[in-house]
């Protein structure tokens, strides 16, 4: 009944028809979002009920289904298919406008329903009906993420083909923007080569649309090209961009560090600060010095393959000003996990400290993300005193409080437990986690065992 409620509140705020109307909106919302029983039970409904059926009403009715997809309802997406199959045939032509099908169209791709989608997308062509470009961006990303990427690019060169993309300027401009978001979408995902494909297949569109439009797809191909992880294609295409005039921007720069230090990781650990160095030369002589975000990329990377001196010399770099930018949280973040991960506790609370003294205050995440290391190394104790500082700094919240009393139950300190429960409930702060951990006689205690010593051959004295 709540639900009921809330959808007619749904209803009624977005319509402003008589309450009368509402009351068939209602009606429908009942049968077709509401309902229960199979599609012919709800055609059979909607037949006997004689409710009228307009573009307001059925607007009401997609976007409630819309709404109970979002909430956890299972069919809705068939259920809306087949209602707006049969309002079609029930309702003027002339009274239904381009909206509607873009609003059903939107819902379905919202809904991940791929099929009723595809259905609603034809009967789009087969009325002539025109596509937003909201529509278009919603529907090619969806495809896309699902794997539909080629189903993507027939859509898009269907509507060209026929004329059925609309846009608001329209022109030649407008235009080249079906393209640009078809192009986005494919390299968001990594489908540089099939991108390429797209816009030499469509050049005229993109040449119409200026050297703006130029510039983003190509800068679309950089970054798609290094989601795919081909540093070499990547190169070819920042190299084009200079030479059509277009000076890459830092965005662009930190694609392509971020692709050649991933490549490094995998292959080859030593070349990752030599290669990273002459790219953020490189970035300077192109007058986009290389920012803060992209020394963090190379110190994540360093993190990966555990080379902790290397990271270690990067972030004092940064703290001196020979970067040219200063570390920020995220940048202590990174190396101060290194030390732990490496058993350089010592060198990790000096790096904490001095984050502390240099005026950067990080959020209960960063806390939170190093009590859960100390915690997994076994280092207690380590994890109660980051804790404590996390405190002083006033930052505190349930999950680390539930981490560290679950893990000091689990070994057997209860009291320790205890004390931080009811620290908690004196901080109003409300615990997910059972009461039950307090408790020995409830909560198996884990204790360590150490790793068995493999024998060798090489351990046991010859015979003779």
């Amino acid at each position: 009944m709540a639900r009921l409620l809330a959808f007619r509140g749904l209803v009624s705020s977005s319509s402003s028809s008589t309450p009368h109307l509402r009351h068939h909106h209602d009606s429908l919302v009942r049968i077709v979002a509401l309902g229960v029983g199979s599609l012919d039970d709800m055609v059979a409904a909607l037949d006997r009920s004689g409710v009228p059926v307009n573009q307001d009403s059925l607007n009401a009715v997609i976007d409630t289904c819309k709404t109970e997809a979002g909430d956890g309802g299972s069919g809705s997406g068939r259920r809306l298919l087949r209602f707006f199959s049969w309002c079609l045939p029930r309702v003027p032509q002339e009274h239904l406008g381009d909206d509607v099908f873009n609003r059903a169209i939107r819902a379905f791709a919202a809904m991940k329903d791929l099929t009723a989608m595809g259905i609603a997308i034809s009967r789009l062509h087969e009325e002539r009906r025109m596509m937003t470009l909201e529509t278009f961006t919603l529907v090619s990303d969806t495809l896309v993420k699902s794997g539909e990427e080629e189903d993507a690019v027939r859509l898009f060169r269907g509507l060209v083909r026929a004329r059925l993309l609309q846009i608001p300027d329209g022109g030649g401009e407008g235009a080249s923007r079906g393209l640009l978001v078809m192009v986005h979408a494919l390299c968001a995902r990594g489908h540089a080569g099939m991108a390429r494909g797209v816009v030499w297949r469509h050049r005229r569109n993109l040449l119409s649309g200026g050297g703006e439009a130029t510039r983003i797809i190509q800068q679309s191909l950089l970054h798609g090209w290094c989601v795919r992880g081909d540093v070499k294609e990547a190169r070819h295409v920042m190299d084009e961009m200079k030479s059509l005039g277009f000076p890459p921007t830092i965005a662009s720069y930190n694609d392509l560090l971020l692709c050649l230090c991933q490549k490094n990781v995998k292959s080859n650990p030593s070349a990752l600060v030599p290669e990273a160095t002459n790219l953020m030369t490189e970035m300077r002589t192109s007058g986009v010095p290389a920012a803060t975000a992209s020394f963090n990329i190379l110190l994540s990377s360093l993190s990966r393959v555990r080379r902790a001196k290397e990271a270690c010399r990067i972030l004092y770099l940064m703290q001196q000003g020979e970067a040219e930018c200063s570390p920020d949280w995220a940048s202590y973040h990174i190396v101060i996990r290194l030390m732990y991960l490496t058993g350089r506790f010592v060198r990790g609370d000096r790096l904490l400290k001095e984050m502390l003294e240099a005026g950067l205050l990080p959020g209960t995440s960063f806390y939170h993300s190093l009590v859960g290391l100390l915690c997994g190394l076994e280092k207690v104790d380590h994890a109660l005193q980051t804790f404590d500082q996390m405190k002083r700094c006033g930052q505190y919240n349930a999950p680390t409080y539930e981490l560290l009393i679950e893990k000091l139950s689990r070994s057997g300190r209860f009291e320790q437990a205890t004390n931080l429960w009811e620290e908690a409930t004196e901080r109003n702060v409300i615990l997910q986690c059972s009461r039950d951990l307090l408790d020995p006689s409830k909560t198996e205690v884990f204790k360590p065992v150490a790793a068995e010593k493999k024998l060798r051959s090489q351990s046991y004295s010859k015979v003779s």
